[in-house]
């Protein structure tokens, strides 16, 4: 038997982490001959067509014209520490505008329609579209798992697994507070379900139910352990692709300079981190060690103060980069912590909010690397970083779940989850 091509609609947005994942996954689409199309935020376009895939922007819904700070449209930093953040971020985007989103992709699929359409896990509105057409879709999750999953700790706080019965119900109780909080965004999906003739939800996270799959684009060997998977929930493998508005790597250091070099990456979308990426680059200053700091073209360089040992570079391929590196300090995005990993880079992490307490978390408690609240001083980055350094403990640690990390990133899975989910829309011809 050989496979006809499929038609495929991926809808996402610029929210920084979940770009590269939805493209690589295109990508690796695109390579087996199926037709891809991506429906995303106009900033998305160049990188999408680039990667292969036919570019859709939104119109009812929000779209972003480029990466700029001032284009974004979170602005979660100005909200205080805690849930508050992911309650607006629910409002705005999650949530708040999905009747918008569903009516983008029902008017793209009525106008072409697909086999099988992937849906970013927080772009609720995009399932409401599809599932009122009777769309073929999966869910697409570029991180850990959103909703909460048996016996493991719920996003958020950053919480590792449970040690005993206490904290198990603490946990359980967390849980429930995670499903309250993207609650908030019930009204509003409930609001576009009724506009589509579709039965209202009990909480937000029902509207998974309605998808093939939930596919988590993660390790297993990163995760924490579950007591039991949900039937329709499976891990396909961190999709580690290539940011296209990278710039080259070239050092800028001496080629005779054996100085350990460590990489330095935060959020290539504005956390309002500038602060704190300074006092990571007064450590680095105060050690024998090279340092390339990429800005993502969200920093800017003026608003930084370097030493000589440390570079301020736009942005360069974290491949190339990490390559070269002995360690890497970051925020906490699962893009980079997985290709960090990948690399065998033992980290420290230091998150900014969103999923990158939980993130750290992981690192930490796998013990390859370490963890500081962004609050931190430039002593306290200063002696994490020796111990990143210097502690062999934590680079083989890294470069142990590295592999097994890697090895499950190289696997067909994705590939294969989507085949299979497009079964009962596709056609099948005989050899």
């Amino acid at each position: 038997m050989t496979q006809k091509a499929l038609s495929l609609l991926f809808t996402t947005w610029e929210g920084g982490g979940s770009v590269t994942p939805a493209l690589e996954a295109a990508r690796r689409m695109i390579a087996r001959g199926h037709d891809v199309r991506v429906m995303s935020d106009e900033a998305n376009r160049p990188e999408t067509e680039a990667a292969g895939a036919r570019f859709v922007p939104w119109t009812r819904a929000p779209n972003r014209p480029d990466r700029s700070r001032e284009t974004e449209i979170l602005q979660d930093w100005k909200a205080p520490p805690g849930p508050d953040g992911m309650i607006a971020a629910i409002e705005t985007i999650f949530c708040g505008p999905a009747l918008a989103y569903a009516e983008d992709v029902a008017v793209e699929l009525r106008r072409e329609p697909a086999d099988l359409a992937v849906c970013n896990d927080l772009l609720f509105g995009t399932m409401v579209g599809c599932e009122a057409l009777g769309q073929p879709f999966v869910v697409l999750a570029p991180n850990v798992s959103l909703a909460p999953l048996p016996g493991a700790p719920p996003m958020g706080p950053g919480f590792t697994p449970a040690r005993d019965e206490a904290e198990r119900a603490m946990h359980a109780e967390a849980a429930q507070r995670v499903v309250g909080m993207f609650d908030v965004g019930l009204a509003s999906l409930n609001a576009a379900r009724a506009a589509f003739g579709l039965a209202p939800l009990a909480h937000v996270f029902d509207q998974y139910e309605a998808a093939g799959a939930t596919l988590l684009a993660t390790a297993r060997a990163f995760d924490f352990p579950v007591d039991v998977m949900p039937p329709k929930v499976r891990y396909v493998g961190p999709l580690i692709g290539h940011v296209g508005w990278a710039r080259p790597w070239a050092s800028p250091f001496p080629a005779d300079d054996v100085r350990p070099l460590v990489a330095v990456s935060f959020s290539t979308t504005f956390q309002n981190h500038g602060a704190v990426l300074q006092r990571v680059i007064d450590a680095l200053g105060t050690l024998p060690v090279r340092a390339a700091v990429t800005l993502g073209g969200i920093i800017r360089p003026e608003e930084l103060n370097a030493p000589a040992n440390v570079a301020l570079l736009h942005s360069a391929p974290h491949d190339a980069l990490m390559r070269a590196a002995a360690a890497v300090v970051c925020h906490g995005g699962h893009g980079t912590v997985i290709r960090a990993l990948a690399h065998g880079r033992p980290q420290l992490v230091i998150p900014h909010g969103r999923d990158q307490n939980d993130n750290a978390a992981r690192i930490a408690w796998r013990g390859a690397g370490l963890t500081l609240d962004p609050t931190a001083d430039t002593a306290a980055i200063r002696a994490a970083l020796v111990r990143l350094l210097e502690e062999p403990a934590l680079a083989e640690t890294a470069r142990t779940l590295g592999a097994a990390v890697a090895a499950e990133a190289a696997a067909p899975t994705l590939v294969e989850a989507l085949e299979a989910a497009a079964q009962p829309a596709r056609m099948l011809e005989k050899c």
